[in-house]
């Protein structure tokens, strides 16, 4: 089903993409699964992949909500920070209602006081989105998935003599900063065929290298578990819904699964 919420922080109506699996007998059984760019849910398979999955006993009882985009370019980013370009102008109002407004709203519609577990999912833009409220809030979600994270994001043009990689990028440099250690559990996705970008000319593409560099950062700052993250490469994926959607299911099984 489809819905609208008004958002006070963003100033306009939100639509919202629906799904969930059958509704266990006690509801507080039911997890919950945040999807931005909403509107390209039947792109990535989203509601075929929960139905296949669930029936085969693969994931637990679930709500999933697609945030519909309205602006991403000024809505997804880094909170508080825009990119060079000015965009992400928006994003620490998106974080605001993500957090204090539909968190609540999918409590209410979904008739539990506590989900068992959030999970927040993103591609490209959208992934360094769902990364950076994930960040900024470990009290309500544990789990993000990143599927081609935009993590070159930054706040000086690649191209100026005075570009950093350990300080330009938005949310690198955020990571690195932050004396916070957050509890949660990542995964993240990259295409070997995605782009031709290589800003360090080591032979590997910027969303390999960025989203590595994320990783070994969270590692170095020991804020995840050995079994807290997982990493996943494809050597022909493209930066595209064809390709997300291949590894979308192994993602909601990761996020979400049920014991056999």
């Amino acid at each position: 089903m489809d819905d609208h919420l008004y958002s006070k922080h963003l100033q306009q109506s939100i639509t919202l993409h629906i799904l969930h699996t059958p509704p266990p007998s006690d509801r507080s059984d039911y997890n919950l699964l945040i999807v931005n760019d909403g509107q390209d849910m039947d792109s990535l398979g989203v509601k075929e992949t929960m139905d296949s999955l669930y029936k085969a006993g693969k994931i637990l009882p679930l709500v999933i909500i697609g945030v519909e985009a309205s602006d991403r370019m000024k809505e997804y980013g880094v909170s508080g920070k825009p990119d060079y370009l000015g965009r992400g102008s928006q994003a620490a109002f998106y974080d605001d209602f993500i957090n204090s407004e539909l968190y609540p709203y999918a409590k209410k519609q979904s008739g539990v006081r506590k989900f068992q577990s959030v999970a927040i999912v993103g591609c490209s833009l959208g992934g360094l989105s769902a990364f950076d409220i994930a960040w900024n809030h470990p009290d309500k979600i544990s789990k993000v998935g990143v599927l081609s994270g935009s993590f070159w994001w930054r706040d000086l043009a690649a191209e100026d003599s005075n570009y950093s990689d350990e300080k330009n990028r938005i949310m690198y440099a955020k990571l690195k900063a932050s004396r916070k250690k957050p509890g949660l559990q990542y995964w993240f996705y990259a295409g070997a065929a995605e782009e031709k970008e290589d800003r360090d000319k080591d032979s590997v593409i910027d969303v390999i290298d960025d989203t590595k560099d994320i990783m070994d950062l969270l590692k170095r700052k020991n804020v995840v578990s050995p079994d807290g993250m997982v990493y996943v490469q494809s050597p022909t994926g493209t930066h595209d819904y064809k390709s997300w959607r291949k590894v979308f299911p192994d993602f909601l099984v990761w996020a979400f699964p049920k014991s056999q």
